[in-house]
């Protein structure tokens, strides 16, 4: 059913049919409405009248208006708000987001059924309003897209942009890592007016300002497997991923905070990723609270 400022945009217009005008007669304002209009009319016609008593009968529709519109007023605003409003929205793009919490993915399907597999606690903000010709996405976090091939796709950080045509590729922009690894296809990569490709099997890694490229042998992210995997990353770096992985707070009580770890920690196993984490280092960690926990080199 038609709904009620569809009525009346189509009443002005005098577009109604047999069936919605009968639907506008029902209206609650339709009395009031149709009176706006015939006002405006005998107003109209008057307004040109020989009478010779105009001068009293200008004054009385005069007095009878005023006292009329400053009643109608508030109501004529509120239409013509309403009406501008649906008109926005209507015509205006509208910003599609998704957010994940503590050890929460989502899988989405954009409009040309490219697929993006969020990590945790990531956001990310496209506009599905011509997205055949704009494939821009904005990212904050870490996400995996298996793009099918068309126009140009981009991914925004604050770090820096990454374009495709269509592939596999995994995007990471959280704390001072910004890290992109290309599983099929080639990527390019823009940040701070470089640029560089990567095919199939690389990656590209700015740490703290420093770039590194590696190759990997990996099909497809760790993380997608409950794993979190690092390669040459400051420590500190892998202590804020494990506690976002598992919503806890870690103390890193160690000499040397400058330490860099290689390898990698499951995200379903605390224990077992205390361990990864600390062994190979002659760490040693202690668990407080179930939330709490202390890292350091001295033996337990």
């Amino acid at each position: 059913m038609m709904d009620k400022n569809e009525l009346i945009q189509k009443w002005l217009n005098n577009e109604l049919t047999y069936e919605e005008q009968n639907a506008f007669d029902t209206l609650d304002d339709a009395p009031f409405l149709k009176e706006i209009i015939e006002e405006g009319k005998r107003f109209s016609a008057e307004k040109h009248s020989k009478t010779t008593d105009f001068k009293t009968l200008e004054k009385r529709l005069a007095d009878k208006k005023k006292t009329r519109w400053i009643q109608i007023i508030p109501r004529i605003a509120a239409v013509l708000l309403i009406s501008f409003g649906l008109f926005y929205f209507i015509n205006n793009p509208k910003n599609i987001t998704y957010n994940t919490k503590y050890s929460e993915n989502k899988t989405i399907t954009l409009p040309d059924n490219s697929i993006v597999e969020l990590n945790e606690l990531s956001n990310l903000t496209y506009q599905a309003k011509n997205w055949k010709n704009n494939r821009t996405l904005q990212l904050k976090g870490e996400a995996f897209f298996d793009v099918e091939k068309g126009m140009r796709f981009d991914v925004n950080t604050a770090k820096g942009t990454v374009s495709v045509l269509g592939t596999e590729f995994n995007v990471l922009d959280r704390d001072s890592i910004f890290k992109v690894s290309c599983y099929e296809g080639l990527v390019q990569v823009s940040y701070q007016n470089k640029m560089i490709k990567l095919p199939a099997g690389k990656e590209f890694t700015l740490v703290n300002g420093i770039e590194q490229n590696t190759n990997t042998a990996l099909a497809e992210p760790k993380w997608l497997k409950n794993m979190s995997v690092f390669d040459n990353i400051p420590l500190v770096d892998v202590i804020k991923e494990l506690e976002s992985q598992y919503n806890v707070t870690v103390e890193l009580s160690i000499k040397n905070k400058q330490t860099n770890f290689t390898g990698a920690f499951t995200n379903n196993n605390i224990e077992s990723a205390l361990k990864a984490i600390t062994q190979p280092l002659n760490l040693s960690y202690e668990i407080k609270n179930n939330t709490e926990i202390i890292i350091s080199d001295e033996p337990n």
